[in-house]
């Protein structure tokens, strides 16, 4: 009897892999979202299915009931070149930038890209989500292959310890809260043969801030918090950007988004903390720097510690506004508090009110234009120049996160920052004309 049960049980855990392959190698996007389970491994394009991988081919747009597919209604042209190089024998490719979305749980997460073509030369971008640059440009000659990985975080508005985040209309539809991870491709010709995704336990980095730092949805505008992504050691450091348009120190709080940043921070992990923009616009009796500003500062770096995380102070970005062809302090008092509670506190300060102020006045007048969208928002250039000014803050300040920051990278001032002329990142297809809101 004994026997006869082991038998049962044998062969039903044998016909359960079957089917969990079965599943897996399914080529015309039979699976339901309810069936997706990390780790995942896609493979691109037409011809013949590998097994373990679940075969995507070009016209599998996304669908909710699917839970996977080209996104946001852009389409790719499907390449075959041999059934014998499995993965590598076919890819999905497009003139104009494209967008891949599965459906997982908010978390971190490892993506493995394989990259080429066998018989020709492939360039390619990637972002994730809302704009985060993870490869500014990866180039395969022909018949050889890139595979690189980068780190993303997702999210969505429920708190775990209760309620929501609230959001704004702007955030409603974007690809920041949703229940997806959203991956662009772009550049002369990317070539996407595979991709695996897996969860990730690497080191946070929290980003809270208002329109300087964080992602924007449509081109021209962008932020450093897109642009810093793509400095980090994989699967060592991943960023989860909670700044948002129009914040103040105060509005982030009473928002819930600092409850969600402390429902989802663990030990070790650090909370960078800008803000300075809106808080000099607000008006009633506790406006100013000494009074709201301050005392909203203090919880922000109070709750951190309570969760044996690291609190980092980052001044607000300069203002494009020039006296005597110099950039002058246009935040007041602000930058100077913050300078004040982190030396009270003991808390690390990256000072990028004084390393963007360098960096615009290398670039004067007239140059900087071409880091900025208005007075106040950066473009491309801008943001992934005030990025490396972020990077160049760590390091000065000599924080345990500097060890992660992709090894290879040139040395970077802000008084010579790098050419406009040697900078390329393919635009987004997504563009508007409307101001961020915010100052």
């Amino acid at each position: 009897m004994i026997g006869n049960r082991n038998l049962q049980l044998n062969l039903g855990l044998v016909l359960a892999g079957l089917i969990s392959i079965a599943i897996l190698a399914m080529p015309q996007g039979t699976l339901r979202a309810m069936d997706l389970k990390v780790p995942l491994k896609f493979q691109f394009g037409p011809g013949r299915s590998v097994p373990g991988y679940i075969h995507v081919l070009p016209n599998m747009a996304y669908t909710s009931k699917r839970g996977y597919g080209f996104d946001l209604g852009f389409k790719v042209k499907g390449v075959h070149r041999s059934n014998s190089a499995g993965v590598r024998g076919a890819f999905v490719t497009s003139r104009k930038p494209f967008f891949f979305s599965v459906e997982v749980p908010p978390g971190n997460y490892n993506v493995t890209l394989t990259l080429g073509d066998l018989k020709g030369r492939s360039v390619t971008t990637v972002k994730a989500e809302q704009r985060r640059l993870m490869f500014k440009k990866i180039v395969t000659a022909p018949g050889k292959y890139a595979t690189r990985t980068f780190t993303v975080n997702t999210r969505s508005p429920e708190i775990s310890t209760g309620g929501k985040v609230r959001l704004k209309p702007r955030e409603i539809g974007s690809l920041e809260w949703d229940n997806k991870l959203t991956i662009e491709f772009s550049n002369i010709r990317p070539c996407l043969c595979a991709m695996t995704i897996t969860q990730a336990h690497p080191v946070t980095l929290f980003i809270a801030g208002d329109s300087t730092d964080t992602d924007q949805r449509f081109e021209p505008w962008c932020s450093w918090g897109q642009m810093i992504t793509r400095f980090f050691v994989p699967r060592r450091v991943v960023v989860a950007n909670y700044a948002e348009d129009g914040e103040s120190a105060n509005s982030f709080i009473w928002e819930n988004r600092l409850k969600k940043v402390m429902s989802v921070i663990r030990p070790g992990d650090y909370l960078f903390i800008e803000f300075g923009h809106n808080d000099q616009h607000e008006r009633g009796r506790n406006a100013g720097p000494e009074n709201e500003y301050r005392q909203s500062l203090l919880t922000m770096i109070a709750q951190t510690r309570a969760h044996h995380a690291i609190p980092v102070l980052v001044t607000p970005m300069a203002r494009r506004l020039y006296r005597h062809g110099k950039i002058y302090n246009s935040l007041a008092g602000f930058p100077i508090e913050m300078r004040r509670i982190a030396k009270q506190e003991k808390v690390p300060l990256i000072d990028l009110n004084a390393l963007s102020t360098v960096f615009f006045n290398k670039l004067g007048p007239v140059g900087s234009k071409a880091a900025f969208v208005d007075l106040t928002h950066n473009d491309d250039y801008g943001a992934y120049e005030i990025a490396k000014c972020v990077l160049f803050g760590i390091k000065k300040a000599h924080l345990p996160l500097e060890r992660f920051i992709r090894p290879g990278l040139k040395p970077f001032n802000p008084a010579h920052p790098d050419p406009l002329s040697s900078f390329h990142i393919p635009r987004d297809p997504q563009y508007s004309t409307v101001k961020p809101s915010g100052w």
